[in-house]
């Protein structure tokens, strides 16, 4: 009787470790077909119009932001005091990372505050080595 229930937990183990198997497949297709990864057991998916659930927020105020262009202001500056900087050297400067300053910079020349001059950016009212 032993080796009969021995046999019966073998071959339900064997099953489960094909089923596990099984599931990966299927959600590595599902993942690929949707772009959406599975949240993990327990775990609901969060509504889009839900709220962060994390502390609590002053009101009126996004967390994590300082607002009035602080970042632009201060990338303004540095091409103020050092013409022909790089946006590598602004972010370098301000020890934030390039990509931002990829979309703070062109915000600033469609306000007619900086230009460019090849790599370098100028403040608008300054003449380039080039003119």
């Amino acid at each position: 009787m032993a080796g009969f229930i021995d046999a019966a937990v073998q071959d339900i183990d064997n099953r489960l470790t094909e089923l596990r198997e099984e599931e990966q497949k299927l959600i590595a297709a599902r993942t690929a077909l949707t772009g959406a990864v599975r949240r993990g057991p327990g775990r609901p998916p969060r509504s889009a119009s839900a709220p962060p659930s994390r502390g609590t927020r002053r009101p009126g105020r996004p967390r994590g932001r300082r607002g009035g262009n602080t970042r632009s202001n201060q990338a303004l500056e540095l091409v103020r005091s050092r013409p022909g900087i790089t946006i590598p050297q602004i972010a370098e400067s301000l020890k934030i990372e390039p990509n931002y300053l990829y979309r703070v910079m062109p915000k600033l020349t469609s306000d007619g505050l900086v230009k460019r001059d090849g790599q370098g950016w100028h403040a608008a009212g300054a003449t380039s080595a080039a003119e």
